[in-house]
Order: structure tokens, then sequence, then C-alpha cells
């Protein structure tokens, strides 16, 4: 899990670094004038709650007391694009970056005081007043530093299971410009802290927080013009057609009865397709259906298990590649903006056999496109909308579209 994390948090500034020396570029593709990119510095604070879904928090823990505060201090770059590109006419109000986040749960002890490093994106929702708009912004990475379950020394904290863990987050703020140059966000963050079904246990953490920071502007336009809302109309055809390959690692825990389990030793493999055509409803939102298929190698071993075998020395048979094997189908949205797409699936297995591969599934990804077509892909996957999956780790590439 560690060096996966890592690679994710190296692989999605690649995009960003890309981008971000084709705006510094005076030969930038797509420009219309000579308008310069929008530099952004921010530093904001996240005091907040942390939601009790684990009698950890509830005070079963070694302090006998309850987890409940979560606060974090987040230090940001971000640029937007200028106002004669390409990007810029279509997204005027777009911002993109990396930032750094210090985490405190209240119990470092068993929990850690995580660093967090991220990518993030935003834009404006609506302007509320002349100079007060409603924006919404996700951060996508790794969280470095927690203090994971172990047996002897940390018994009671059976949530964490890696050192290294995802961070996910969106959140709803109002951005008041103060001056030309500064302003101040204020609004509300959910967080969700885990490894992807990557390590056992993986209960995660999550949280709601306030936002409260101040933002100073270098270079450019501080605000686009309201003429520039609208944008550039995308010309081309409306349909694209993604095809994404990925792989990745998981734990599997096997259920004898409902007071009675075991963790099977090891991690499994991961590996699946994707082919989602899309329709592109407008510049922001595409739509789509997606045909999926996946090879899970721990599907399905209760089934085979060798007789007299259990505890740390347990083994099993392999199963038929039938009872490992799913397909299904999805339907999908996708929010697209410069750089990144967010993309949202709601799918259910029509080929598939055993327990262990249920029948619906759901799917969050993040696209960051390297190339016009050429995206790497970071998804999760889970199963009748609570249980985790796997992550969905590949490369994608976009044909036809625009």
């Amino acid at each position: 899990m560690r060096v996966v994390l890592v690679l994710i948090s190296m692989l999605f500034c690649l995009p960003l670094g890309l981008a971000a020396q084709a705006i510094t570029s005076s030969s930038e593709p797509g420009s219309t004038d000579g308008s310069k990119p929008v530099h952004l510095v921010g530093l904001d604070v996240r005091p907040g709650y942390v939601f009790p879904t684990h009698s950890f928090f509830r005070g079963d823990n070694a302090s006998g007391k309850p987890v409940n505060p979560a606060m974090s201090a987040h230090l940001r770059y971000a640029f937007r694009f200028a106002s004669g590109s390409r990007w810029g006419q279509l997204y005027p109000h777009a911002y993109q970056g990396i930032g750094v986040g210090y985490n405190t749960f209240g119990n470092r002890a068993e929990l850690g005081n995580p660093v967090s490093v991220y990518v993030f994106q935003g834009s404006r929702l609506a302007r509320l007043a002349r100079n007060l708009t409603l924006n919404y912004e996700w951060n996508f990475g790794a969280s470095f530093g927690w203090k994971k379950y172990d047996e002897e020394s940390n018994h009671y904290n059976d949530i964490v299971g890696s050192r290294i863990n995802a961070f996910l987050n969106v959140g709803f703020f109002v951005n008041w410009q103060l001056a030309k140059e500064w302003s101040m966000v204020a609004g509300v963050d959910l967080s969700h802290y885990s490894n992807g079904n990557t390590n056992y246990p993986n209960a995660g953490v999550n949280t709601v927080t306030a936002r409260v920071g101040v933002v100073r502007s270098f270079g450019g336009e501080v605000e686009a013009e309201d003429v520039l809302a609208a944008g550039r109309r995308i010309e081309g055809s409306r349909f694209s057609y993604d095809l994404v390959l990925y792989g990745s690692t998981r734990k599997r825990g096997i259920m004898w009865s409902a007071d009675d389990g075991d963790l099977i030793p090891g991690s499994f493999g991961v590996a699946g397709l994707n082919f989602n055509p899309m329709y592109r409803v407008n510049k922001y939102f595409r739509t789509g259906v997606s045909l999926d298929a996946q090879y899970d190698e721990s599907a399905n071993l209760k089934d085979h298990l060798v007789e007299g075998t259990g505890g740390e020395d347990i083994k099993f048979y392999r199963p038929p590649f039938r009872e490992q094997f799913a397909v299904g189908l999805s339907l999908r949205a996708e929010l697209t903006m410069p750089v990144f797409s967010v993309n949202l699936g709601v799918g259910r297995n029509v080929f598939y056999k055993g327990k262990d591969i249920g029948k619906l599934y759901q799917i969050l990804a993040l696209k960051a496109f390297v190339t016009r077509r050429l995206f790497l892909h970071v998804g999760y996957q889970l199963s009748n909308f609570h249980d985790p999956n796997n992550l969905m780790l590949g490369l994608g590439y976009r044909f036809g579209g625009s």
C-alpha cells in the first residue's frame, strides 16, 4: 500500500506539472492573446467532527474517551488558466493545484497526526453577489504518518491498517473577494481516509469539518469577466469512448459464522477492464454506460478450503476462473474539467457465480489526462453501497469525441 499511494501521488502531479508548464509558455496551444494565468496561494484551517462509525471512536480505546474532534491546517497552491487559452475560455472559473495538510484527531498515541499531500480542483457554482460566489472543490491524495493496528502495542485501533492511507474530500464554500488580490473562504467539507481494502483493518475515518481560510492571487486577471462565464463551445463529436485497463491488490477475510471469521494471509490480485461510451451533454457533463469486466483472485475461496487447514496456515484450492470473473453493466456520469474528470458509476453484474461477487457495485474514479486522450485512472469499487471491494489503478485512452 505504501508504494501504491506514493506512486499515485507522484503520477497525479504529472498532469498538473505538464499543465503548469503549458500555461507559463508563450506558445500555449489555443492562446488568443497575451493574457497570463492567475496563481493562487491559500491557507485554511478545518475544525470538525469525527463520525462515530466504530466503537473505537465511541470510547472503546486506550484512553477510554470518545474520539470526536478533528482539526487540520492546509497550505495550497493553485492556478487558473489564462483567459485567452482554450481551457481558460471553456472553464474561466476553474482552478487546480497541490496542497499539504496537517491533521490531528485528539488521539495521537493510537491514530497519529497524519500529513496529507493531495491534488485538488474547484470552480464556481453560482454568483451570490458582486463580490461573493458559491464554489465547490474536491481533494484527492495520500495521508502519511498514521498509527496502524498492532496486536500487541495498538490493539484497540482496529480501524486503521496502514501507515499510509488515501485521502478523499469534497467541499462547498463561499468565496468573498475582500480586495483585488485577496479573498476569504468559508464552508463545509466531508473527508474520508482509508487504504482501499489493500490491508486490514480498513474501517476508515470519516469527518465533517468547517473551512475558513484566505487566498492571495498573483498575476493575470484576479477574476474572470462574466462575459466568459458561458465559455467557448466545444467543437466536434459529442460521443466518446473510454477504454480503461486497471489492476490492484486486496485483502480478503472469510466469515465462517456470524461471530467467527479469519483474515486470509497475503494479498490477492485484481484486474479489470471498462469500456465506457459517453455522450457529452455540455462542457461540464458527460453520461453513458459502461461494460465492466473484473477478475478477483480472492473471490469464492471459502468453498475451496483445503481440509484440515486453518488460522495462519489456512490453504485453499484455486477456484475455477468462472467463479472469480464477473461482467457487469453500469450507468456512468462524469464531471469534466481541465486536466481532471470525476466519474461515478452504479452497476449490476450480469455474468458471475458465487456469493463473494455481489450483484450491485458502485464506482468512484478520477481521471487525470496526461495528453488530450491518454489518462491515468484511479478508482474505488464498492459492493452493495457499503462493502469495500478494491482499488482500480490503471491507464485509459479516449477514442472519438473532443
